[in-house]
């Protein structure tokens, strides 16, 4: 019962590996979607009912992340239409968050992703935002505001050594 959370964030991967393979205006890509958004809600919420949080879940569940944004991008990007700013902005947060791997490692000697309230917002908004990116930009703009906060401070938990994962 304990590797359940991890179960379920290795799902998260394989769903998000199937992505891919969607036609992005069928139901099933967005079955898909929605079941890896609420995985990633999911199998953090049970590994602290469970009382069975360790490193490598966290480490599990930043990976299935990584992997499902960049499942739906590679799927998505090409058929939004979004300004050049917006561009420019999410590039600016892709690359905060690189130093900050990159601090990590020259810190640490490892990759940390914490799992700060505001990192969990910025992927929760994400989440919901992305389908209404097709009638807006305004929901996805709100996200970028929020996951530059969250990238900046990401850096600073990684360079104050405050890291809860």
């Amino acid at each position: 019962m304990t590797q359940f959370p991890n179960i379920i964030s290795s799902l998260r991967i394989v769903g998000s590996l199937g992505l891919p393979l969607c036609d992005v205006t069928g139901v099933v890509f967005w079955i898909i979607y929605g079941l890896c958004g609420i995985s990633d809600i999911a199998d953090g919420w049970l590994a602290r009912k469970l009382k069975c949080v360790t490193k490598k879940g966290a480490l599990l569940d930043s990976l299935a992340d990584i992997c499902f944004v960049a499942c739906c991008a590679w799927k998505l990007l090409p058929i939004l239409e979004l300004p050049q700013w917006l561009w420019l902005w999410a590039g600016v947060i892709v690359a905060i968050k690189v130093v900050n791997q990159l601090l990590a490692l020259v810190m640490y000697g490892r990759c940390c992703f914490p799992h700060t309230l505001a990192n969990k917002l910025a992927g929760f908004l994400l989440f919901i935002a992305v389908p209404m990116t097709v009638w807006s930009i305004i929901p996805i703009s709100i996200v970028a505001f929020v996951a530059t906060f969250a990238a900046i401070q990401e850096g600073h938990v990684i360079r104050t050594n405050n890291i809860k994962q």
